[in-house]
């Protein structure tokens, strides 16, 4: 633990901000999506904050992001909006996504914002967050970045990790959320890995003859695995109906690998679904059966060697606590990429 390296919040933010306005980013802009990266960070989603922003720089070197967007509403029917974004970085399209989600709750008691033309945007969890902390539920959907599924019994690589991110008001107690890819792991995590040089666990990805791969440096070879089997696999379709095909979003074959390709149009699909639990009843009764759940569920019995039951959003709450106290922890591999980066942009490297 003590060769641990760590950098605080604000230098992370402040290091992320400038880096992207030294490629031409908006001050404005540059901070928000900083702001919104450290919070996958925050969660503990290492391979969707910090970790991602080599990759965004290459690809707004490429320019294969719009640094002059008109993100807006191209849709709008009643509690459902569209939303364009006009190949923004994808930050700053679900950050509008949930500003409209948030008017529209208020006045509709429950609404759906679908999105294209976006890009990466970090963890699902970020996002159905805001609404929690606002008193509302949240539901997120994306076509991920990249296929790295094959269906069900198949070789051919049409889907993505298309995650799913639900998150529940608890009250005083940490929200209640959810943030799962449909398949075993994020493919991010196995892009951790491979930087680190570690091994990934049997049952993450399989080769195309349907054997393990073990060695991250392999991924390109083989398929995630989606989560619970073919019912992983189910539900990866359908998220990627819901995301990508209903927002005329990239989905399937026309999914773009924005690993390989910087300079092309990902069309990113994503959807954020706002309910205010006062159209269903007295708010402060409804967190009181959400904590009585919880409780029940935490207080119930173990099974031998476990020492705690835990509840979605347990371990994302216990990791923003340390990591605001302590820094985000930066691996020595990281470290190198982010002062690779430094010196590419002409801006200070960190020194940790």
């Amino acid at each position: 633990m003590s060769n641990k390296k760590y950098l605080s919040v604000s230098d992370a933010q402040a290091f992320i901000s400038k880096a992207l306005q030294s490629v031409k980013v908006p001050l404005e802009d540059a901070n928000l999506v900083a702001n919104l990266m450290v919070q996958s960070d925050l969660v503990g989603a290492d391979g969707h904050g910090i970790f991602r922003l080599p990759a965004y720089l290459k690809r707004i070197r490429a320019n294969g992001v719009n640094l002059a967007p008109n993100i807006h509403i191209e849709r709008e029917q009643g509690a459902t909006a569209l939303i364009n974004g006009d190949n923004a970085l994808g930050h700053l399209v679900m950050n509008k996504a949930v500003e409209v989600a948030i008017q529209k709750v208020k006045q509709h008691s429950v609404c759906w914002v679908g999105s294209h033309f976006g890009n990466h945007s970090g963890a699902a969890s970020v996002y159905v967050r805001k609404l929690a902390e606002q008193g509302y539920i949240g539901i997120y959907m994306a076509v991920g970045n990249a296929n790295h599924m094959a269906p069900w019994g198949g070789i051919d690589l049409l889907l993505s990790t298309n995650p799913i991110a639900i998150a529940v008001p608890a009250g005083d107690r940490p929200i209640v959320l959810l943030d799962i890819a449909t398949t075993v792991a994020a493919y991010g995590k196995v892009k951790v890995a491979a930087q680190k040089g570690e091994p990934i666990p049997e049952g993450w990805m399989m080769d195309r003859q349907g054997m393990p791969i073990t060695d991250p440096q392999k991924s390109s070879e083989g398929s995630l695995l989606p989560i619970g089997g073919y019912k992983g696999y189910g539900l990866a379709v359908m998220i990627g109906l819901l995301a990508g095909a209903l927002n005329n979003a990239a989905v399937g074959k026309g999914t773009i690998d924005f690993n390989a390709h910087h300079d092309l149009i990902t069309n990113t699909g994503q959807t954020i679904i706002a309910v205010d639990p006062s159209a269903f009843g007295d708010k402060e009764e409804f967190i009181g059966r959400v904590i009585a759940l919880v409780d029940d569920l935490k207080n119930s019995s173990t099974l031998p060697g476990v020492k705690e039951i835990r509840v979605p959003g347990d371990g994302a709450a216990k990791v923003m606590a340390e990591r605001m106290r302590l820094g985000i922890p930066v691996a020595p591999e990281l470290l190198e990429a982010l002062n690779a980066c430094a010196k590419d942009c002409g801006i200070a490297s960190l020194d940790l």
